[in-house]
């Protein structure tokens, strides 16, 4: 689109998360007008450490925020996965994306920060929930529980796996439950009995279980991550030290003392879930991107990188295409494709062969029959 008309281009986005913060980044510096909106009253990224891949990196790097992003984060240089008890499987460096070669260790608290620090005042609105969304082929008029109604030539939907706009325009289908729990907590690096030595990502596997160690040593912190087999789809279930426990016995001994050592008031727990691929992303003037359009599992570390990977598609897309119209095709067709496979990939965990090494007589529970959503 040339610079006049994207200049002209009223820009709602809705969600204030990853993707909804680097897409209003990315499409403001088209010189479009951008608001975002989110329904929570305040900004609070509660659980874990995530990495920034080279390519996410680059576009930071791209939009002139890089610096930010690194003063908070901790570079590294590969990754590792062993057995339970430590038996070296595989390590690899990350995928390089032109000169970046690192992948960035960040708390998650500290990304969202660093994102919405880096937009202007005044455009991210909280206390916005949004109730409806009308599409009017040349515009879009949202509704607000809040009363408000806004006017927009085009909506980002980045609103999450729960999203109101892909349940309201594009599919009514739930988010689907992988068979598994998720256990996060972030501990001091002093009580990680010795297993933060660097700043690179070590994954545990074994038993149906996966238990991450994330350093986050310009915290002096670790993020302590267990994936576990559990049948409870409650979206929020409960935990106990004694569950907690049992879900790494028979681990290196090492991460059961930090298990043993965690209060687990301090413990965030989800079931896990993800939805499946949704046929198509965008109307003439409303898209889906980020977890909307393709939360996945968390088993490929995709999630965070995906949807930053979707911002800078999109603003690609509207300086390439001709119209907003085109220029939602030309997303759709550039990045499904990708996730698609990154949906299927993450739910397959691993293939045939890893799974009968690593979990003798069992696969994971992400290639179990699907379950259904529970309240």
């Amino acid at each position: 689109m040339k610079a006049e008309d994207l200049k002209n281009l009223r820009i709602a986005v809705i969600g204030a998360g990853y993707g909804g913060a680097a897409a209003a980044k990315a499409l403001s510096l088209l010189g479009a007008t951008v608001n975002v909106y989110e329904q929570a009253s305040q900004m609070r990224e509660v659980g874990a450490g995530i990495g920034l891949r080279p390519a996410t990196m680059a576009r930071f790097r791209q939009w002139g925020i890089f610096e930010a992003i690194a003063r908070v984060s901790s570079p590294s240089d590969y990754f590792e996965i062993l057995s339970a008890t430590g038996h070296p499987i595989m390590k690899d460096t990350w995928p390089e994306h032109g000169d970046q070669k690192q992948t960035h260790l960040i708390h998650r608290g500290d990304f969202i920060d660093a994102l919405l620090g880096v937009l202007p005042d005044r455009m991210v609105h909280l206390g916005h929930k949004l109730q409806g969304i009308e599409d009017k082929g040349d515009h879009s008029v949202l509704t607000f529980t809040n009363g408000k109604a806004v006017e927009a030539d085009l909506v980002v939907g980045a609103d999450g796996i729960k999203s109101v706009v892909r349940e309201q325009l594009f599919s009514a289908q739930g988010p689907v439950f992988s068979g598994e729990h998720a256990y996060r907590a972030v501990i001091s690096a002093d009580d990680a009995h010795g297993m933060v030595v660097d700043d690179n990502l070590r994954m545990y596997i074994g038993k149906g279980t996966k238990v991450y160690l994330l350093p986050l040593r310009h915290r002096n912190q670790m993020s302590f991550d267990i994936t576990a087999l559990n049948p409870d789809g409650t979206w929020a279930p409960a935990i106990t030290k004694e569950g907690l426990l049992a879900t790494v016995a028979g681990f290196d001994e090492r991460i059961v003392s930090i298990a043993r050592g965690l209060d687990v008031e301090t413990v965030n727990v989800r079931a896990v879930y993800d939805i499946d691929p949704v046929d198509t992303w965008h109307t003439g003037t409303v898209v889906l991107m980020g977890d909307a359009a393709h939360s996945m599992l968390h088993h490929q570390g995709q999630g965070a990188n995906s949807a930053i990977e979707d911002a800078g598609a999109l603003a690609d897309a509207l300086t390439e295409a001709g119209s907003v119209r085109e220029a939602l095709a030309l997303f759709q067709a550039t990045r499904k494709p990708v996730t698609d496979e990154l949906q299927r990939i993450s739910r397959q965990g691993w293939s045939e062969e890893e799974v009968n090494d690593v979990f003798p007589g069992q696969k994971p529970a992400a290639q179990q029959p699907a379950q259904p959503v529970k309240a």
